[in-house]
């Protein structure tokens, strides 16, 4: 059994990124955690609804996930790069202690959200084998609406090396992704149900099966 932990700067990029994945670690009797890097709240704006259904929806998400535990922390979404890095990091490093992962997930850094930099910047502080030996493998996963929206000329695109057949997993990937009210929209809106089965269509056929999700393998001891 594998102890699995999905980083996400927001909630919905586990799902966008690496749902299939998860839903796969599910069935082969993994025990997955989840760790959000962002939050919304009244005071930054959001209204008391807003708060209240996203709390809802991140409960629904985690219920059908089977996470064995969700961690979020306070900061506020969009303004992580406002955050000093060494308390990214702190938060981090805290539930990577608790869950003691041999597999860790997280936003590619090219990412055109500045919340995925920031928070890849701080897992990556967090992989040094003498300090967190159970890390075995870390996996960037790619974000619709986010990894292929970033036009810097200095970049490295996303380039996988790891495809995972999710062929099994595609249609409740999807379900789990309609949970999260006003994320997803009709083509050609980037987050659209049409737009994920193009993704997982492009993947599964580089890999030769029905429908995957592709990451880059930034770690990994055998």
């Amino acid at each position: 059994m594998s102890i699995v932990l999905v980083i996400s700067p927001h909630p919905d990029d586990e799902t966008l990124g690496c749902g299939g994945t998860l839903l796969r670690h599910r069935t082969e009797n993994d025990e997955v955690h989840w760790l959000i890097m962002t939050t919304i709240s009244e005071k930054a704006g959001y209204s008391h609804d807003r708060v209240v259904s996203r709390k809802k929806e991140i409960e629904n998400v985690a219920s059908i996930y089977g996470f064995a535990s969700v961690c979020q922390t306070d900061f506020i979404t969009t303004q992580l790069d406002e955050v000093p890095k060494n308390k990214l990091v702190n938060e981090v490093s805290i539930v990577i202690n608790m869950v003691k992962p041999d597999t860790v997930y997280v936003p590619f850094r090219n990412d055109v959200h500045s919340d995925h930099e920031a928070v890849f910047d701080a897992v990556a502080s967090c992989t040094k084998s003498f300090r967190y030996p159970s890390i075995r493998r870390v996996r960037a996963y790619e974000t619709l609406s986010e990894t292929e929206f970033c036009i810097r000329p200095d970049a490295a695109g996303f380039k996988p090396n790891l495809w995972v057949d999710i062929s099994d997993h595609l249609e409740e990937k999807i379900d789990i992704m309609q949970i999260y009210t006003g994320e997803m929209d009709e083509h050609p809106f980037p987050r659209s149900e049409r737009n994920i089965r193009a993704l997982a269509t492009l993947r599964g056929a580089t890999a030769g099966v029905d429908a995957a999700e592709s990451f880059i393998s930034l770690k990994e001891i055998v």
